[in-house]
């Protein structure tokens, strides 16, 4: 299995999620933090659907690279869904689920890194 570079696999990530109209993608820096994962992915759908089809996209596309995750949660309830791929985690939330569990907040120490050259202006 070839090994993308982490920048190639968050690219795609992000990428991924915009062009299923995820809400609101973050990217944190967190390597500094925890040793849980060197970046979190944040994003938000509108439904337990879209939600469900953000995470479809990103373990789609990822596969298309070689690159499978560690393991996945959530995708039951489809409220929160984590695609664990080793140093970057990422969390995909229904919008009220999200704004309930306020994961920015939690982690706002982490370094907030500028996505816009991976998302696509309307």
């Amino acid at each position: 299995m070839a090994q993308l570079e982490e920048k190639k696999i968050l690219e795609v990530i992000i990428k991924a999620l915009d062009s299923k109209r995820a809400e609101k993608i973050q990217l944190i820096g967190i390597k500094d933090l925890t040793i849980i994962a060197d970046y979190f992915v944040i994003a938000s759908g509108t439904s337990n659907t879209q939600t469900k089809a953000l995470a479809d996209e990103v373990e789609f596309r990822l596969k298309q690279e070689g690159v499978e995750p560690v393991r996945t949660e959530g995708y039951q309830g489809a409220n929160w869904i984590v695609l664990d791929y080793g140093n970057i985690m990422v969390h995909v939330f229904y919008e009220e689920t999200r704004d309930y569990y306020k994961l920015e907040r939690l982690w706002q120490d982490g370094e907030q890194i500028d996505i816009s050259e991976y998302i696509v202006k309307e």
